[in-house]
């Protein structure tokens, strides 16, 4: 039996019952989450919260023990054409940008629609030089990865990924590796992504751009939600201690 399967059109991921270990230690406790069509959620939480690991249990790039995720309809399970098919639906920016060193930007953001999808050469740069503009790096298209600085390889990486042209954006602490400085290019790029209505999740401790995009903040901790809320809700009155402990730090900082 295929593990494809459809489920609501507007609802874009369904995490159900989820559970991750790493040995014996429980990385993941009873995750039940929902996200729709367009939504933006920001997960927050203390450092070792299982918020990393989370979303990338969504693409597969870790795997589960017990429960269920769908995503964009498809049933996620060991079966390489599920995998594939979701991960052609869902686009990922890490931490560290983790773009090939030895190949221009123009090159890095036509390779996986080249390879994955089989997009004819042409039609994957005219795709990647119009992305690349998009994030506002288009000039920087014949240089290498060592030769941009951090926030402009981050908005190479998220051009990357959009040249696939995912239903759904994960961003794993995008900005945490930036100088500071170099922060805001990337927020900037984010949030006009969340302003064209792209569906997206993202793992940062940037509480400002929670509280201008996030339509559900998140918090975790010891691998379980701990409380999820409207920002407004979510910063100003927090129904949980652990909640109100960790923003009185994080807004301390």
């Amino acid at each position: 039996m295929s593990d494809i399967s459809t489920t609501s059109a507007e609802t874009m991921i369904t995490m159900t019952h989820v559970e991750k270990w790493y040995g014996a230690f429980q990385a993941l406790h009873d995750i039940n989450m929902s996200v729709q069509k367009g939504e933006k959620i920001v997960l927050c939480g203390p450092s070792g919260s299982g918020k990393s690991t989370l979303i990338r249990c969504i693409n597969h790039l870790e795997s589960y023990e017990k429960g269920e995720i769908r995503v964009g309809g498809i049933l996620m399970g060991n079966q390489a054409k599920a995998i594939d098919a979701i991960r052609r639906e869902v686009g990922m920016v890490f931490q560290q940008f983790n773009l090939f060193p030895h190949l221009t930007v123009l090159e890095n953001c036509m390779l996986a629609p080249m390879r994955a999808l089989g997009v004819g050469k042409a039609e994957a740069e005219e795709r990647a030089r119009a992305l690349l503009n998009r994030v506002k790096i288009l000039e920087q298209a014949k240089k290498y990865p060592v030769q941009l600085s951090g926030g402009q390889q981050q908005r190479v990486a998220i051009a990357r990924a959009l040249c696939m042209r995912p239903k759904v954006m994960l961003f794993d602490e995008p900005t945490s590796a930036l100088d500071p400085e170099m922060v805001k290019e990337v927020l900037d790029t984010m949030i006009g992504l969340a302003d064209e209505g792209m569906t997206m999740i993202c793992v940062t401790h940037e509480m400002g751009f929670a509280r201008q995009v996030a339509d559900r903040v998140i918090f975790m901790a010891s691998g379980a939600i701990v409380e999820e809320a409207h920002p407004s809700d979510f910063f100003t009155n927090p129904s949980h201690e652990r909640t109100r402990k960790f923003l009185g730090e994080i807004l301390r900082n």
